[in-house]
């Protein structure tokens, strides 16, 4: 049992003994560091990217819709009709009809694109948050017949326009005159001004009117465009949106938040892989350092290996002892780092504080950022990842060194001792 534990002993009182070459000590300190510091850096980017990760989807699921039903026509005509298939879906927490149009704004000469929705705001404020991100002047003011719209922040940037203009909606829709075919075209006042969105789309495009307004701008009659749901749980959209279209029997298109915005979320799924492998480029970097120290501390111990050789320990034995002492070296470091990464992601808000407090303005200003703190998510999958990882790593370095340790011929070593 003793011989057994041979190089587990060794290599533990060689992790712990003073070296004779104080910079063998001073590496064996730095390789520690290393690895210490691509698991700290690692683990808490990965908890800042998982925090901005969700406060994006949280403020995109607040005015995104998060399941919505349209004619395959691109009308719906008795919209009313289809509420009690909407009641049977279980999660679903409110509904609302609504009328999406293209068309254009203008204002004192300035024009530009924009998305036209209208909208209930009774209706509207029980499956959207957007009265909650509003900037400027009410969504409840937008009364039919009164021709009230609220811009996005970006849109009323383009075009120059806040609280009390008057602008004109063009819609793409045209109209008999003396002087010919023209487009339909209405003056709106300009009541409010929402923002503070995750995607530059919600506010750099979108209009809301009253769906009364919408539908004599458009001439939809009593259709809509279609139904937006809201749901009790949004990443279940996928599976209502399965039993909605069954309790529809398919003569509706039924679509889901997922899927419209699929490439946004794609893209910071592909952004979080990006920066993961890049940072665990440290730890990797830092794992050299394990091989080096060993490389020199084998060279050192050419002497002991060679005694131990002659006593009868084979060369997997001793090619275990240095296998011990790198890996010593990896998990004390790995151990150090995930300590300090994961006591960082958790305290993140009071560190951030007191940074801003010593350099003497914020990090995130809200007149440039839309997200003005750092979010942090600790994940234990991001940490269990980075922690296994980094210990397989410096495993894997321990090997060349640990091998050319086992490869040490007795006679050869103790020639010149």
């Amino acid at each position: 049992m003793a011989k057994t534990n041979i190089p587990l002993m060794i290599g533990a009182r060689y992790s712990r003994a003073k070296r004779r070459n104080g910079f063998i000590s001073f590496i064996s300190v730095i390789s520690i560091l290393g690895v210490a510091l691509g698991v700290w850096v690692l683990i808490s980017v990965m908890s800042i990217m998982n925090g901005f990760g969700k406060e994006l989807r949280g403020r995109v699921l607040d005015v995104a819709p998060h399941v919505t039903v349209t004619g395959q026509g691109g009308w719906l005509s008795d919209w009313q009709g289809l509420t009690p298939a909407l009641d049977k879906v279980q999660g679903v927490k409110g509904y609302a009809p609504y009328i999406y149009a293209q068309g254009l704004v203008t204002l004192n000469g300035s024009v530009t694109g924009a998305l036209v929705k209208g909208v209930v705001p009774e209706e509207e404020s029980k499956v959207s948050a957007i009265a909650e991100h509003m900037q400027e002047g009410s969504f409840a003011a937008l009364k039919s017949g009164k021709y009230g719209v609220v811009l996005g922040e970006g849109l009323a940037y383009k075009i120059g326009a806040s609280v009390g203009d008057k602008v004109t909606f063009i819609s793409p829709q045209g109209q008999s005159t003396p002087a010919g075919l023209m487009p339909r075209q209405r003056r709106f006042d300009v009541v409010g001004v929402f923002g503070d969105f995750g995607p530059d789309e919600f506010d750099s495009a979108l209009a809301y009117i009253h769906m009364n307004d919408a539908a004599r701008l458009y001439k939809a009659n009593k259709q809509v465009s279609g139904i937006r749901l809201t749901l009790d749980d949004p990443y279940l959209a996928r599976e209502a949106s399965v039993l909605l279209a069954t309790e529809l029997n398919y003569k509706y298109h039924v679509d889901n938040w997922t899927t419209q915005h699929e490439s946004f979320f794609r893209a910071l799924n592909v952004e979080r892989r990006m920066v993961f492998i890049t940072l665990f480029m440290i730890i990797i970097i830092a794992a050299f350092n394990i091989v080096s120290t060993l490389i020199m501390v084998v060279t050192e111990k050419r002497a002991d290996i060679a005694i131990l050789r002659t006593l009868g320990l084979s060369p997997s034995r001793v090619m275990g002892i240095f296998f011990v002492q790198g890996v010593t070296t990896g998990v004390v470091g790995t151990l150090i780092g995930a300590a300090a990464g994961i006591a960082t992601s958790l305290n993140l808000a009071e560190i951030i504080v007191f940074i801003e407090s010593l350099i003497g303005y914020e990090l995130l200003p809200s007149s440039v950022y839309m997200v003005t703190d750092f979010p942090a998510e600790l994940r234990f999958a991001d940490v269990s990842l980075t922690v296994i990882g980094s210990i397989i790593i410096s495993m894997v370095a321990t090997l060349p060194p640990a091998w050319k340790a086992s490869r040490t011929q007795p006679a050869e070593a103790l020639r010149y001792e």
